[in-house]
C-alpha cells in the first residue's frame, strides 16, 4: 500500500483526485431563443389593481369604503385591519406603520386614519380563441 493511499480517508476513486479546487459550478439558466430571459407566468399581460373582500373574494370599488363598510356578499367589515395593506400578523401590533395604540380586533371594522385598501394585482382575461378550431380548444385545457 503507497502512502498517499493510506493518508487519505475515503480510497474510492473519484473521491480527492480534483484535491477540492476544482468545484462545479451550476449551470447557468437557460435563455430563449431571442436571449430574453426566462418568461414568467402571466408576464406581458396587462394588469389592473383590484380590492378584493378577504373572505369571499368578491371585488369591491376601494374609493367607496367607509368605516361602516361591509362586503354586500358575505356581510364581513372592509374597513377592518385585515382588509389593510399595512396588516403583518409579525409587526408590532400587527402594522406596518407607526400606530398611537393597537386595534383591540383585527377583523372588526375600526376608523384608523391609517387604513389603505390591500390591493391585489389581477392579469387581465385573453381573448377567447375561436372554439370551432380543434387545436386551440385543446391549448385551452391547458390554461
Amino acid at each position: 500500500m503507497s502512502l498517499l493511499s493510506m493518508s487519505r480517508k475515503y480510497r474510492q476513486a473519484g473521491c480527492q483526485d480534483d484535491d477540492g479546487k476544482a468545484r462545479r459550478r451550476p449551470a447557468a439558466a437557460p435563455t430563449l431563443p431571442n436571449g430574453e430571459g426566462p418568461s414568467g407566468r402571466g408576464l406581458g399581460q396587462p394588469t389592473s389593481e383590484v380590492f378584493r373582500c378577504r373572505d369571499c373574494g368578491r371585488k369591491l370599488d376601494p374609493a367607496a369604503l367607509t368605516p361602516a363598510s361591509v362586503c354586500d356578499h358575505c356581510g364581513v367589515a372592509l374597513h377592518a385591519c385585515v382588509q389593510c395593506a399595512a396588516f403583518d400578523p409579525s409587526a408590532r401590533h400587527q402594522c406596518r406603520l407607526e400606530i398611537p395604540a393597537p386595534q383591540p380586533s383585527k377583523v372588526k371594522a375600526n376608523d384608523c386614519g391609517l387604513f389603505r385598501p390591500k390591493l391585489a394585482a389581477e392579469h387581465g382575461e385573453e381573448p377567447k380563441a375561436n372554439r370551432s378550431d380543434p387545436r386551440s380548444a385543446f391549448d385551452d385545457l391547458f390554461r
